[in-house]
Formats: structure tokens, C-alpha cells, sequence
């Protein structure tokens, strides 16, 4: 499926800053059976010199300066896409050390509390993808989505131990009972398109699992949905957990105070 995304992100702040630095992740892969035909980011304040580098996962990573005093930011990325109708595993195999670390706690995945408890419960004696479907069905019958009952800082067992989250936490949720069960896993960020929706309702950014099997390679699974990724998915980065996929990370020097606003559209061509 072809698609066209357009992301906004605004920052403004309650006084002048200067010395900002900003990093965005928000260039679609080129990888895993995805094509990103082309992608453009636009700053404002113009005449900001904006670079790339690859990060240890592979991702896209754009960032650049602003010097001069400001007291707004906007950065708006646009990408043509093709998605395919499932992830195809085109990367190589991960390393032992890969596997190694997606078999570990991270920042945001603590393995501990509710996620040992919702491990224990899954058998884990079957072939590999098996236990993960099991996985995430167990995921998805025990949380409930709900919009704004978390934030960008709560951690797995938080989540599962309330109860609810949204699919940041689904899929770090996810993400610690796979590890539990000795299965790789890894966050990946992105974009969800829903055809059916109304109006701007059919664009989110998106969050959800990609899990190590040896048989077949990476596998990627959606807990908030119950499914496997299909060609409505737009693949962004992935890495251990959100810590190192943020859409938007920076530093600025300033007192004043940051407030975020983000915008998608996602549309079909």
C-alpha cells in the first residue's frame, strides 16, 4: 500500500531559549520488505542546517541547531511510503550479543512485579512464535486501552499492574514478558493507518513488538490489537524500548517552560 505521512511537531515555550538541539526520528525504514520513496524535513525558524546519521539500530536520525533566541518551534516531516501486506525479515541475523540485550531489562521494560506474574501464567514449552501469540493474547486480555491513563514516563509493570495504557505500554508490556520467556524482543515505533475511520480519526502514530524467531526471523506483533503487523503499519525505528525511538528528543538552554503538540496525517495514495 502506498502511503503519504505528514508529521507536525510543535514546541513553544513560555519565554526565549536559545542554544536548542533537537534529534527526530521520524524518517520511515527502508527495510523489512518497506520502501520509503522519499521524506523531507522542514524546520521553523527556516535556514536551520539539518543532518543524518544511521543510530546503533539502524534507525534514521535527523538533528540539528538552532542558535538564535526563539521561543517556538515546528518541524514538520513528509514521507512517501510502500508498505507491504506483512513484515518481510530482510536484516541480517542479530548477533549473540543482539540477542543478549533483547533479552534484558531496559529503562522502560523492568522485569519485575505484575510482568513476572503474567509470564508465569503463559506456558512456554512450545515453538517460539506460538508462545508469543500466547503472549499477546495474554497482553490484551488483561489491559484495556485508554487514552491518556498513562504517560510518556510510566514503566511495563505500571501499566500492566493498573491495568490499562495505551500502546506504548502494550508493547513494553509485551516486550518484558517475551524477554522473560528467554524470546528477543524489540519496540518499534511508527504509524497505524485505519481506512474506515472518519475524518483525521485514521492516523496515529503507533507502537508495537517485533519478537526474534529463529525459524522464521523477526516477527512483528501488534498486543494492542491482537495481530500481526500488516501493510496499514509504517515501520519508523526500533530499539529496546521507547527510550531509544522518541520521535522528538532535545536539550535547550533556558528557563522557560516546553510545551509539545504533535500532529499525523496519514493518507493513501
Amino acid at each position: 500500500m502506498w502511503l503519504t505521512v505528514e508529521h507536525v511537531t510543535r514546541l513553544t515555550y513560555d519565554g526565549p531559549i536559545n542554544e536548542a538541539y533537537t534529534e527526530v526520528r521520524l524518517k520511515p525504514a527502508h527495510r523489512d520488505g518497506q520502501r520509503c520513496s522519499s521524506f523531507a524535513v522542514v524546520t521553523e525558524p527556516r535556514g536551520v542546517a539539518v543532518a543524518e546519521y544511521r543510530d546503533r539500530f539502524g534507525n534514521a536520525v535527523h538533528h540539528f541547531d538552532v542558535l538564535e533566541p526563539h521561543s517556538a518551534l515546528a518541524v514538520t516531516a513528509r514521507s512517501e511510503v510502500w508498505t507491504p501486506e506483512r513484515s518481510v525479515d530482510d536484516e541480517a541475523s542479530p548477533s549473540l550479543l543482539d540477542v543478549w540485550d533483547l533479552r534484558q531489562a531496559s529503562r522502560y521494560v523492568p522485569l519485575r512485579g505484575a510482568i513476572v506474574q503474567l509470564a508465569g501464567e503463559v506456558d512456554g514449552d512450545g515453538p517460539t512464535l506460538a508462545t508469543a501469540r500466547a503472549l499477546m493474547a495474554a497482553v490484551r486480555g488483561r489491559m484495556r486501552y485508554e487514552t491518556g491513563s498513562t504517560d510518556v514516563r510510566t514503566v511495563a509493570d505500571e501499566a500492566l499492574a493498573a491495568g490499562h495504557g495505551v500502546c506504548q505500554d502494550f508493547a513494553h508490556v509485551m516486550i518484558g514478558v517475551c524477554r522473560l520467556h528467554r524470546i528477543p524482543a524489540r519496540y518499534v515505533s511508527g504509524y497505524l493507518f485505519d481506512s474506515h475511520a472518519e475524518g483525521d480519526a485514521h492516523s496515529a502514530s503507533h507502537a508495537w513488538v517485533d519478537v526474534w524467531v529463529p525459524q522464521r526471523g523477526w516477527v512483528s506483533l501488534d498486543p494492542t490489537h491482537d495481530r500481526e503487523q500488516t501493510d496499514h503499519y509504517v515501520r519508523v525505528g526500533v530499539g529496546r524500548d521507547y527510550a531509544d525511538v522518541p520521535p522528538t528528543r532535545g536539550v535547550y538552554k533556558g528557563k522557560a517552560r516546553e510545551e509539545l503538540e504533535v500532529e499525523v496525517q496519514i493518507r493513501g495514495l
